[in-house]
């Protein structure tokens, strides 16, 4: 089985190799990379691994191309384009995620042919979110993501909505209109919808609403209740503060002139919940990345993204607005804003 994974990048330099030896291990054979503006070595590394056919075993397949976008619908463009490419027209199935998103299968041996298997082989399926929070993490740490933050919102409940985004698989034969970030888009000229079989992370048919996109508003997201039996997508949208402090420049270099909005930080930081599930993948994990720092040439254009990524923490913070952006993000009450709204309200904080 041929599994191609499609994403977007910029100065996501650290965390490249546990992304991509973490997807290998469910079963990603090929990877296609769009980049854009880095500066902080994430091309030099993915040119690198781009170039060595003697680490596909351990890094699969990477392709790395320029993003093709003029102007900033950088991810729209991109997956534009990757319909086009041989990685991604030969593939058995394609997955679009980012760089902060891990597919943490619960079932069979854990790896996304397992999850087909589970789904009955369906055209397409849709796994939700479950966003994970800071942690009261501040330091960058050079090692795996997944083993650092475990805390995250009731599953079925994100900021008191019930209905929660999706990122999807999608098999060859899907009656494909485009690719979407959160969805393939059907073609009523392939295919049949009565007939598609599209399901979510339990096997379960996805709502007909969602498939035909027929709600503007939920045309990325459905209940998500009932969804995780089989497959569960967990974000980590913030990682550490320090990495949250370069991401947000990455964003937005212009922070100086206004105040800083800090809603995407406690929407996301919520730690009622404790998910350690995606643990099962770390021995593993931890010896693949072991092997692919091994490598003369991988090892150091990694341990240089790192030092860049710090670096530019260390100048972020030399500027009085981004030391008063960390702060504000320490002392944010863990909790949605809705939520301590709410509380304020009735008196209980």
């Amino acid at each position: 089985m041929r599994i191609t994974a499609v994403t977007c990048v910029k100065n996501e330099g650290p965390f490249l190799l546990e992304w991509i030896a973490f997807n290998r291990l469910l079963g990603v054979t090929d990877f296609l990379f769009y980049s854009n503006d880095c500066s902080d070595g994430t091309d030099r590394l993915l040119d690198a691994l781009a170039a060595r056919e003697d680490l596909e075993a351990l890094a699969g397949r990477v392709v790395h191309l320029p993003n093709p976008a003029e102007g900033r619908n950088y991810q729209m463009e991109a997956l534009k384009d990757a319909a086009h490419q041989q990685v991604v027209k030969r593939a058995d199935w394609v997955w679009i995620a980012d760089v902060d998103e891990f597919l943490n299968i619960h079932v069979g041996d854990h790896t996304i042919p397992a999850l087909i298997e589970a789904c009955g082989d369906p055209a397409a399926i849709s796994v939700h979110f479950q966003f994970f929070a800071n942690d009261g993490i501040d330091a960058f740490e050079d090692r795996p993501v997944i083993a650092q933050f475990t805390r995250s919102h009731n599953p079925d409940i994100w900021c008191g909505e019930t209905a929660i985004e999706v990122k999807s698989l999608t098999r060859k034969d899907f009656p494909l209109q485009y690719f979407g970030a959160h969805r393939p888009f059907f073609s009523e000229r392939k295919g049949d919808k009565k007939t598609l079989a599209w399901t979510d992370g339990s096997g379960r048919k996805v709502p007909h609403r969602f498939l035909v996109a027929a709600n503007p508003r939920r045309i990325r997201k459905f209940p998500a209740k009932g969804a995780r039996d089989f497959a569960t997508l967990n974000h980590y949208a913030l990682r550490s503060l320090d990495s949250y402090l370069v991401k947000n420049d990455r964003g937005d270099v212009n922070r100086e002139n206004r105040a800083f909005d800090d809603t995407y930080w406690r929407e996301r930081n919520d730690p009622a919940w404790q998910d350690t599930s995606i643990a099962r993948y770390l021995p593993a994990l931890e010896a693949a990345l072991e092997a692919l720092k091994a490598d003369t040439e991988i090892g150091a254009l990694h341990a240089e993204a790192v030092r860049l990524h710090r670096e530019k923490r260390d100048a972020l913070l030399a500027r009085p607005a981004y030391m008063q952006m960390q702060e504000q993000l320490r002392r944010a009450r863990a909790l949605p804003p809705d939520e301590e709204a709410m509380l304020l309200e009735m008196g209980m904080l």
